[in-house]
């Protein structure tokens, strides 16, 4: 039975920029995507989604909007995109989305978000993808895609079910530039190279774009001293992240310009930030695994700090 499963309907659970733009991308590919919608939803419902993009503008004007996912119903695959604040609302969520062969994919940022999933549905239907972009909701059902793009999507628990594999040939053919991670959690430190200096310190220096901490002097070596510590602490768990990393994840943020990271926007907006997926698990596993992180830890503390925790 390997290599076997495919799926035919989808849920986007989080209609965030994230959730927007991906699953835009699907249906416009013909695929039968069901959006869960809340604020967007009379927007949708009215005007569909509208997507400005590097990679081609799209305009989906006919939307599967859905208030609750009792509404959707059971599908062959829940697409994760709400920011793990949301995370408490899952066991709500999941449970109506689910029949017996459900997979379920987090597109979240940072770690344990697959653990949490995995209590609900089960390790054996759970997958996690990263996802290297740049969007912002600029408007009810309206998301800016300025650059990138490609997602890294691997199996919580590997099998020979080829779910990974197949999530990766659908998502490409829908303008999606999709690889198969042969390890998940490799994919997600090596995403945590860039979150953790860029989403915390521009939070840390006060609510600042990508451009301005490049330009700050001493920022770039802190930034870099992070991702160090981020790359020793995969590799204390036998993750084997190349220092590669450090330069290429510098030298691609450049000509991003004035980018706001999404943690840094919840915070000048005053909405709650993803502190525990993408600061504190991390921090937690690296001191698990024996690492010493003081940049991590003081970094940990400043965005504390500035969220008066």
């Amino acid at each position: 039975m390997s290599g076997n499963w495919t799926f035919k309907s989808v849920a986007i659970v989080g209609s965030g920029a994230i959730g927007l733009y991906y699953g835009a991308r699907l249906a416009a590919n013909g695929e039968d995507v069901r959006f869960l919608l809340k604020s967007d939803y009379d927007a949708v419902r009215r005007d569909g989604i509208r997507v400005e993009s590097v990679a081609g503008d799209l305009h989906l004007p006919e939307v599967q909007g859905f208030r609750s996912s009792a509404e959707i119903g059971p599908v062959d695959l829940v697409i994760v995109a709400w920011k793990t604040t949301s995370n408490h609302l899952l066991g709500e969520v999941l449970p109506p989305l689910l029949h017996e062969g459900t997979q379920v994919l987090t597109l979240q940022n940072g770690l344990g978000n697959c653990e949490q999933i995995a209590e609900i549905v089960g390790p054996e239907r759970v997958l996690g993808a990263l996802c290297f972009v740049c969007l912002n909701r600029i408007a009810p059902g309206h998301v800016s895609h300025t650059a990138g793009g490609r997602i890294s999507v691997g199996e919580f628990v590997n099998d020979d079910r080829g779910r990974g594999p197949e999530i990766a040939r659908r998502f490409t053919a829908a303008g999606i530039p999709t690889e198969a991670a042969p390890l998940l959690a490799a994919a997600q430190w090596t995403k945590l190279v860039w979150n953790i200096p860029f989403n915390g310190l521009a939070i840390a220096e006060g609510g600042v774009t990508t451009d301005i901490l490049l330009a700050t002097l001493g920022v770039e070596d802190e930034i870099r001293a992070l991702m160090a510590e981020v790359i020793g602490a995969a590799r204390a768990q036998g993750l084997a992240l190349e220092d590669s990393l450090i330069d290429f994840n510098v030298e691609r943020t450049r000509p991003m310009g004035p980018y706001r990271p999404s943690s840094m926007i919840d915070y000048v907006e005053g909405r709650e930030v993803e502190f525990d997926s993408i600061w504190a698990e991390p921090l937690r596993r690296a001191k698990a695994a024996g690492m010493s992180v003081p940049h991590m830890e003081r970094l940990a503390g400043r965005i504390r700090e500035r969220l008066g925790q």
